[in-house]
């Protein structure tokens, strides 16, 4: 006999289309990839049915593995994987998420990686090597040779996981290299040394605490050559079938991302191939920091929309006090102030998208503006996130603290993005040294923000006092995050006002630029179209 029954609990979220998302969309249009919504919405099913679902789950609860040694004592520096881990590869490497748009002629093609990035999320540790193998391509191009020997196997389609040569895969991953312990975010304090060979490679020597995605086949790092700090190519597996010598010491035991294995490395004289010329290793890696900052802003927008819409499911079906949660007067001012931050992060992120797409087929102005406004954004929105989750994982109340909801996995992950690539300091003060040096980015910015002139006085008083911030040079690194957030709520909203829903552009402004708003969420003005707003973040179960 049963003691109890089962009621008023909000069936699973699964069965929807996670690209049924109208700022997505709309902004996939906008920036030219409107070509790519029929296959958005196909891999938009697949991340919101229950099996994708399921491979996420069970990928962070089986995290990676080291095997330092085989059974016999050789040294092997193998990292094993759960298969859904495997098969969450398959399907992002499927897809072209990783390097496809390098080899796609397409106006919008890096617009349309963006897009499918943000879309399929079952978890976000796989993203990592996808990331990071976008990123190195422009960076390889650095050195023709070697971008002619590998770039069509990055760009490829085929999954092939295991260490074996490079050129006799079917594809190939790219990982990072660069953090060291005495360093961190300064890679020009780097001790690693490169020692030139008479046969063009070097030889390295050092230790570096932070190598994302060890099971990689190729690795961009840094290293002191003779003349300076210098970008490499590092294989996992040299030519002749033999494991270079890059000792994976051990794997590091993080607060979130746990599904993707990050290693402590030593290079016991690994063979190197120099990307770009000796003493030029930051200017050559940079490109490819600045694209996986561009996905620290997707991954970020990507964690706003599920938590938003992770709420507006349970509130929708949850009922307290005799209502459901979603018609209760401040439950809704949670939710529609959760989806207006939500719709802004992609809103930027869809325009970052484009700006990347232009300046890779050689547009100055996109160049310009994507330099200080993908910096602006890294910052704001990758800082934003954190709070966000939380609050959406307030909304579930205690079911959201339990993992089974999957809420924990999303917090956990949260401070990332904010960290990745350049900590919040460091993004702050990246935008200070742009500005500095190089005026034509300013400028670009505030073409962008211009188009938006005479449509909300709200927007138009934040652009005057933006303006004043940047031209009073008393304390500005003092002041670095100060300026950086109010550029990035001004873009953000300038954005919104031009090409956002009217309701989501009104609440915006009015609590973001307008100051009607509380330190917390929920606590947006009255007078707002809350309805229209969650409207918008509402899943819809097929």
């Amino acid at each position: 006999m049963t003691t109890h029954e089962v009621v008023n609990q909000v069936p699973p979220l699964v069965g929807h289309d996670t690209a049924d998302d109208p700022a997505l969309l709309d902004g996939l249009a906008r920036e030219g990839a409107g070509w790519a919504v029929a296959g958005l919405h196909d891999l938009g099913r697949l991340s919101g049915s229950e099996a994708a679902t399921e491979h996420g789950r069970l990928a962070n609860e089986h995290p990676p593995v080291l095997r330092t040694h085989d059974r016999y004592g050789h040294r092997v520096d193998e990292v094993e994987f759960h298969p859904s881990w495997h098969e969450l590869m398959r399907t992002a490497v499927g897809h072209g998420l990783h390097a496809a748009p390098w080899a796609d002629d397409r106006p919008g093609a890096h617009v349309a990686r963006a897009a499918g990035f943000y879309v399929w999320r079952p978890d976000a540790g796989h993203g990592c090597p996808i990331s990071m193998t976008y990123a190195a391509v422009p960076a390889l191009r650095h050195s023709p040779d070697l971008a002619a020997r590998y770039e069509p196997l990055l760009a490829s389609t085929e999954y092939d996981f295991g260490l074996r040569p490079p050129e006799g895969k079917r594809g190939l991953l790219a990982g990072m290299s660069m953090t060291e312990k005495q360093g961190g975010s300064d890679v020009r304090a780097n001790t690693t040394t490169a020692r030139p060979e008479p046969d063009g490679s070097y030889r390295l020597v050092g230790h570096k605490w932070f190598t994302s995605a060890p099971m990689c086949d190729l690795f961009l790092t840094l290293a002191q050559a003779p003349d300076g700090l210098t970008c490499f190519l590092v294989p996992r597996v040299l030519p002749d079938g033999g494991r270079n010598p890059m000792r994976l010491m051990r794997l590091k035991d993080k607060l979130g991302n746990r599904s993707n294995a990050s290693a402590e490395v030593e290079y016991e004289h690994a063979v190197a191939w120099r990307v770009g010329d000796e003493g030029r290793g930051v200017r050559t890696i940079i490109d490819m920091v600045n694209l996986t900052r561009l996905d620290c802003v997707i991954g970020a927008a990507a964690g706003m929309r599920q938590g938003v819409t992770t709420a507006v499911h349970h509130a929708t079906h949850r009922t307290a006090f005799g209502r459901y949660l979603a018609d209760q007067p401040l439950m809704r001012n949670v939710l529609a102030d959760l989806a207006v931050e939500s719709e802004a992060a992609t809103v930027l992120m869809t325009r970052l998208a484009g700006a990347t797409d232009r300046s890779a087929r050689g547009d100055a102005g996109e160049t310009a503006f994507k330099r200080l406004a993908l910096a602006v954004g890294k910052y704001w929105v990758c800082k934003r996130w954190p709070g966000h989750a939380a609050e959406a994982l307030e909304c579930l109340g205690g079911n959201g603290y339990v993992e089974e909801s999957g809420m924990p996995r999303l917090f956990r992950e949260s401070p990332l993005n904010s960290i990745w690539e350049g900590s919040g300091n460091v993004a702050a003060l990246d935008v200070l040294r742009a500005l500095t040096r190089e005026p034509q980015v300013l400028a670009a910015y505030e073409a962008e923000v211009a188009a938006a002139a005479g449509a909300d006085p709200r927007l138009d008083a934040a652009v005057r006092a933006v303006r004043d911030e940047l031209a009073d040079p008393t304390d500005l690194e003092l002041r670095a995050r100060r300026v950086v957030e109010r550029l990035a709520l001004v873009l953000q909203g300038a954005l919104l006002v031009r090409h956002g829903h009217p309701a989501v552009a009104d609440a915006f402004c009015a609590s973001r630029l307008g100051g009607d708003h509380g330190q917390a969420y929920g606590t947006l003005p009255g007078g707002l179209d809350l309805a229209a707003i969650i409207d918008r973040a509402t899943p819809k179960l097929g």
